[in-house]
């Protein structure tokens, strides 16, 4: 009874925070169209404060694993790789691409990362895909033609731009993915996840000299940018990592897919975006890669994201 509690425990803290991711990507798809926000500007706040804010959870939650990372350079150096290449590419890269189209189709791309996963193992294993692994490969590809091309070869349906940011986020949320596995299991999800935000939201300050952007500021954009903060970032973060420990990442990675969901819901219906049903066939493509990859018989994927995770 108490395990079956804990898997419903589990499976309604994944969702929770996968629907959240969803949800505060179209308030930033509302910043960028209402307020005029700064991408840059965005993403260097949401990481330096988020950040800010869960290595200070670290800090008392797990303040030996805080002392046992800081005193390995070789830790230090992988936490930086893990920050600049993992998180920030990943973050900058997904507020850019809905900055340039919406947030269903940002979030949709970004999930074309288990199809990279799965060819970068592929490469690193000298190995061709297996069936169902070239089956995924096919679903992504087709799904990112569809939504970049509506089927027509000679047009793309969104911009160049929105397209780059979108497949770079997906390689960001790659390497998001893989890099920080002997970390997270050496000093634990929060302190790996917190410092590594910080870090890469410092790094950013500095680079983009967020203290210069003039970015117009009143109420709204203060509420909408705190929820982006607070509900897109510490309090998704915790809650799916936590739900990841008591149903394990092969159930959570599969569950995650309500993200894309959420986003596709939020977008449609509060901001009126505008799809279309090759649009629909495009997103269902990119998500069956997720599913596929993630359930039944564990792949090498699942085990070398688990390996990571």
């Amino acid at each position: 009874m108490k395990d079956k509690k804990s898997k419903i425990t589990g499976f309604a803290l994944v969702l929770f925070g996968g629907a959240l991711w969803g949800f505060t990507g179209t308030c930033g798809q509302w910043l960028f169209t209402y307020k005029q926000m700064n991408a840059e500007w965005l993403t260097s706040v949401r990481m330096l404060i988020g950040g800010i804010i869960m290595s200070s959870l670290a800090i008392v939650l797990q303040r030996k694993s805080v002392k046992g990372l800081f005193s390995k350079k070789a830790d230090i150096t992988a936490l930086c790789v893990f920050a600049i290449a993992g998180l920030l590419t990943c973050q900058y890269a997904y507020f850019k691409a809905i900055s340039y189209s919406n947030a269903a189709t940002g979030t949709v791309l970004q999930y074309l990362s288990p199809a990279l996963i799965m060819l970068s193992i592929c490469v690193k294993t000298l190995r061709l895909p297996r069936l169902k692994e070239a089956i995924a490969i096919i679903l992504a590809i087709s799904g990112t033609f569809l939504l970049a091309t509506h089927g027509n070869i000679n047009n793309l349906a969104i911009s160049p731009s929105a397209l780059i940011f979108g497949l770079l986020a997906a390689v960001g949320l790659a390497l998001y993915s893989l890099l920080p596995g002997k970390l997270i299991a050496s000093w634990g999800s929060i302190t790996v996840t917190g410092f590594g935000m910080l870090i890469a939201g410092i790094v950013f300050f500095i680079a983009t000299k967020t203290w210069t952007i003039n970015q117009p500021m009143d109420i709204q954009t203060f509420i909408f940018a705190a929820i982006i903060v607070i509900f897109g970032t510490v309090v998704p973060f915790t809650t799916y990592l936590k739900g990841v420990s008591l149903i394990g990442a092969s159930k959570a990675s599969t569950l995650s897919c309500v993200e894309p969901l959420s986003a596709t819901i939020f977008s449609a219906i509060w901001l009126k975006s505008k799809f279309t049903p090759i649009d629909f066939i495009g997103f269902a493509f990119i998500m069956s890669t997720v599913l596929l990859l993630s359930i039944n018989k564990k792949t090498d994927v699942q085990k070398e994201v688990e390996n990571a995770a």
